[in-house]
């Protein structure tokens, strides 16, 4: 059986270790050194990679958006290095994933408030089952989630953002620089996370303490008329979306033939009910198999955990 065919664009979850309620995530699977001064990141997307038995893959993908359980990250890192050579700063808009290019820019938007951020990702992990995303706790405070440890989010790549961040990056070394993304077909239905939210506005009143006000605008530099693009950062504005009920479920695999769905299906039986759907992902059918609804995080960890440990390595805790 091919049960893992599009463990990317059918994927509405992933690996990212998270905090439990009021407890902060430290990530053992990092490295921490004494960093000395910050030095500017060169671009990195980086070879397939190994974290307790588990392969990820990193890729350049403009059209990333994924739903899953999002946690946060602080003390532990303060002041280290990131996966990219930065100074982790825990009061900063960063973040950690998987496999998207180093650095990238994302919006997360928190599904349970609708609070909606922008963050640049130069970290990665962290690597236990369960989280899509890794957050700073200024990040966490800004989507309303420091307290409980963990939130259902939405993490969509910003394109233009990111090709910029890329392109700025490059000059420092680094992987090369990818080819500018193709426009989608009309009509491709892309799996994995919501689908946008229509409809969404900015939070009226002043910004919010602490949040980044605006750069200033460059100027020339003295004697020339060059002006030094900056590279995009978060805006720092927290902006307010409609939200929607959610559900939370286990997805443990996408099949071509619906014969082999239904197979891993009554194999999943005792973790609860399973749901096997179609789906279209570029134009092609697969049979999804997921197990769920679940009715808290701390139940689908739980959950998660006993099926990797019965032979379902793959499973992803997904939000719908």
């Amino acid at each position: 059986m091919q049960r893992h065919i599009l463990p990317i664009l059918l994927a509405c979850a992933a690996m990212l270790a998270g905090c439990t309620e009021s407890k902060v995530v430290v990530d053992t699977a990092k490295v921490i050194t004494n960093p000395g001064p910050a030095k500017p990141a060169p671009y990195k997307i980086g070879k397939p990679y190994q974290v307790n038995g588990i392969w990820y893959y990193p890729k350049v993908d403009y059209k990333y958006s994924e739903t899953g359980i999002a946690s946060w990250y602080g003390p532990g890192f303060h002041g280290k290095y990131t996966a990219n050579g930065e100074i982790y700063d825990e009061n900063g808009l960063t973040a950690a994933h998987r496999t998207l290019p180093l650095p990238s820019m994302v919006r997360v938007t928190n599904l349970e408030n609708g609070r909606s951020i922008q963050v640049r990702v130069n970290d990665r992990g962290p690597f236990a089952a369960g989280r899509i995303i890794d957050m700073t706790r200024r990040g966490a405070q800004l989507l309303g989630f420091i307290d409980r440890g963990t939130a259902r989010v939405r993490v969509d790549i910003m394109p233009e953002e990111s090709q910029q961040l890329a392109a700025l990056a490059s000059r420092q070394g680094g992987d090369q620089l990818p080819p500018p993304p193709k426009a989608a077909p009309a009509g491709e239905v892309i799996a994995g996370g919501l689908p946008p939210i229509a409809g969404a506005k900015v939070s009226p009143g002043k910004p919010q303490p602490g949040v980044q006000a605006p750069a200033p605008a460059p100027v020339a530099q003295p004697g020339t008329n060059i002006v030094p693009v900056p590279p995009p950062q978060p805006d720092g504005r927290v902006i307010q979306v409609p939200v929607k009920p959610t559900s939370i479920y286990i997805q443990a695999g996408a099949f071509l033939r619906q014969i082999n769905a239904n197979q891993l299906s009554t194999q999943l039986r005792k973790y609860g009910p399973v749901n096997v759907a179609p789906v279209t992902v570029e134009r092609q059918q697969f049979y999804r198999v997921r197990v769920g609804p679940i009715a808290s995080v701390e139940d689908a960890d739980l959950t998660l955990k006993r099926m990797i440990a019965d032979g379902h390595p793959e499973s992803r805790i997904v939000v719908d």
